[in-house]
């Protein structure tokens, strides 16, 4: 725990020093002389995930729609620092990256109530899903991120996470005991990791590849499009289709970005964004539904274990975070209940 409070610590100390250099050489995202600006769009999977070629789409709108006034580039594969770098930059004001796509629960270090949607075996298929992250409850817990340099502008999708590993198939919380299993810096996550007797360790996503193929973990868990994508089933040998959580992703602008930009330029932004998410959020159900048979061929042996056990095993994590979800518990059981 020391040990990971002081690396946050030095990430932190380390961007505040790139902001005192940015401020001091007088570069901004977005350029105050009225000259074109270009938003930075960090994030950390590779190009041919979904994520990024949807955000290729809304780069290419917004230079479209402002006669390229304003423009966007796609920073991949962690070059602007993995998830949880890229969330620190975004709050204490760097100036590093103007827009980050990542989980809604990886907030959650920032503003707690993030990991509601995150809840395992909160939902069973992607409709229901999306309405849930477009609804009134997703949107007020949100609006606490505004205070921490963070607007929300739209939801992509990141699927349903699986588990991988190289030692066996998991077909039961009993195969899962002691597993050493990479997961994001995601409190929810880790949680659901240990309730099924994992061993949860964080790591960026950038560095997970060379971790697994040294052996330095045994398993990791991620939507069948992310593994697929970035080729992990060259280090991984299992695939157990656990569907625990489901990833819903944030689009997310930083709010001295946001206030920047005069109000056509907001308005074409927060279009574009959820015309991207769209998109995102079509070829994400696609790729899931087609890429398990790619895996397949790639060598890789997949099972589906009975899921019963799974959320039986993970139904205390609600339960303890009851004390910071608080009356979203209520709210989110009367949604599910009308739905």
């Amino acid at each position: 725990m020391k040990k990971k409070l002081y690396n946050r610590i030095c990430v932190i100390a380390a961007a505040l020093a790139c902001m005192m250099l940015i401020c001091a050489c007088g570069g901004t995202a977005a350029d105050e002389t009225g000259g074109p600006k270009e938003l930075k769009i960090g994030v950390s999977t590779k190009d041919a995930d979904p994520r990024n070629v949807a955000a290729k789409k809304f780069a290419d709108e917004i230079s479209e729609k402002t006669g390229g006034k304003l423009t966007a580039k796609v920073y991949a594969e962690g070059e602007l620092g993995g998830d949880a770098d890229l969330i620190d930059a975004m709050a204490i004001k760097t100036g590093k990256v103007d827009i980050i796509i990542t989980d809604a629960s990886n907030f959650a270090t920032y503003e707690p109530t993030m990991g509601i949607s995150a809840m395992p075996f909160l939902f069973s298929d992607f409709d229901t899903a999306w309405e849930f992250m477009d609804s009134d409850i997703e949107a007020e817990v949100e609006e606490n991120l505004i205070s921490h340099n963070m607007r929300v502008l739209a939801h992509y999708d990141n699927g349903f996470r699986c588990v991988t590993n190289s030692i066996k198939p998991i077909t039961s919380p009993d195969d899962m005991n002691g597993l050493l299993i990479r997961t994001p810096e995601n409190p929810v996550i880790m949680e659901t990791m240990t309730a099924l007797g994992a061993n949860p360790q964080p790591l960026s996503f950038s560095e997970l590849y060379d971790a697994l193929s040294k052996g330095t973990y045994d398993a990791q868990e991620n939507p069948i499009p992310v593994i697929y994508n970035n080729k992990l089933y060259e280090v991984q040998k299992y695939l157990s289709v656990t569907n625990h959580i489901y990833s819903g992703m944030c689009f997310t602008i930083a709010e001295d970005t946001w206030q920047s930009l005069d109000e056509e330029q907001q308005k074409i932004v927060k279009e574009a964004a959820k015309a991207s998410a769209d998109y995102d959020r079509q070829e994400n159900r696609r790729q899931t539904e087609d890429l398990i048979s790619s895996l397949r061929e790639e060598g890789m042996e997949i099972n589906e274990p009975d899921l019963e056990p799974f959320a039986q095993a993970t139904a205390s994590v609600l339960d303890q975070n009851a004390s910071t979800y608080g009356d979203l518990i209520q709210k989110l059981s009367q949604w599910r209940e009308s739905h």
